[in-house]
């Protein structure tokens, strides 16, 4: 089977409370559609977890906007590690998670009102687009941007769907294009810009000489979800003047305090892992053919990017629609380029929280 990114599954959030944020993460983003909730060890992690089995609790939630979920993930086992500095625009790692808004001055709006901590105001990237940043009460940083694909309209009061990519800090931009270019898909460059960027002045080292690139899919996807999911961008921000950049994720465990991954949905694992390894980036865990979440299954892996940024790879064999009933929607037999029918997609909405 070939290799196919059927678009971004979540975003892994590393965090000291799940409920606390995950109501947060509903009132301010409509992320309010539980897939699972598992408490459980991860023994296939040791390589990033001290060598130590650890125990955890993980939640993956999505909204029926559309776009990328959260897998919001709790430490049982040992306290979850915040890091040791603040961190900064440059610093390598995933910096911040692009929020969709169906109108960003709303958005906008609405968190002010409710309190939350803004970074920015409403502001234009440099191809024109609006965006803000924001802080969650755990300090990670998202970036509320325009988005053009939906999949249904909830109403939900923040005019916000779900992830939309991401903002990465790397050392060197011409050697992470191999991956988030090439292998990943994001093809099309949006933009690639050098200077000091007013409207990233309100990030902490903000006001210092950059060079960022906006990179997205030039085609839809394909794949199950990929309807779900929706298109997704990537930029890519690299340093010119700092010269004290740290990995985020520096002398901390995967698993800790922050964005620890970004997980893409994908098909074809096999045919994935030779080009990773033929392009540099060979998986660096493998749950090889299946693992079992007690409520969704397939097989997942892992690579790194040049600086040590965490990407994971699922591919869904079997995932929940109603438990209570063993509603299940099996993936193994079905043709993986296909979208799943809207119908069979929404029925997965019958599983929102409700505050």
């Amino acid at each position: 089977m070939e290799k196919i990114i059927c678009g971004i599954q979540q975003m892994g959030i590393g965090v000291p409370n799940v409920q606390e944020i995950w109501k947060w993460y509903r009132k301010f983003l409509g992320i309010n559609v539980r897939i699972f909730e598992e408490a459980a060890e991860a023994p296939l992690m040791t390589k990033y977890t001290g060598g130590i089995v650890q125990s955890r609790t993980a939640t993956l939630a999505l909204s029926m906007e559309g776009g990328g979920g959260f897998e919001i993930w709790q430490y049982t086992s040992r306290n979850t590690e915040k890091p040791k500095f603040e961190i900064q625009l440059g610093d390598f790692g995933l910096y911040s998670c692009r929020i969709k808004s169906r109108d960003v001055k709303e958005t906008f709006d609405y968190f002010k009102k409710n309190g939350a901590t803004l970074l920015s105001d409403v502001v234009k990237t440099p191809n024109g687009k609006l965006h803000f940043f924001a802080k969650d009460p755990n300090g990670n940083i998202f970036n509320v941007v325009e988005g053009n694909e939906w999949f249904s309209n909830t109403n939900h009061p923040s005019k916000c769907g779900a992830v939309a990519g991401t903002l990465i800090g790397v050392s060197d931009i011409e050697k992470s294009l191999t991956l988030y270019k090439d292998i990943l898909g994001y093809s099309q460059v949006e933009y690639d810009e050098t200077g000091v960027f007013d409207d990233l002045k309100g990030l902490p080292q903000g006001d210092k000489k950059v060079r960022r690139v906006l990179l997205s899919h030039p085609s839809l996807r394909k794949g199950p979800f990929a309807r779900l999911l929706g298109p997704t961008q990537i930029e890519l921000i690299q340093s010119l003047e700092r010269t004290d950049c740290k990995k985020i994720f520096e002398n901390r465990f995967w698993g800790d305090w922050g964005f620890i991954h970004l997980c893409f949905d994908i098909q074809g694992m096999e045919a994935l892992k030779k080009e990773c390894s033929e392009k540099g980036f060979p998986f660096t865990v493998d749950s090889d053919n299946s693992f079992d979440m007690g409520e969704a299954a397939g097989r997942f892996s892992y690579i790194e990017d040049p600086d040590g940024t965490w990407i994971e790879f699922v591919e869904t064999h079997k995932v929940p629609i109603m438990k209570k009933f063993g509603w299940y929607i099996n993936l193994k037999n079905r043709d993986p380029k296909k979208h799943l029918p809207n119908w069979m997609l929404r029925t997965m909405g019958l599983n929102k929280i409700k505050d």
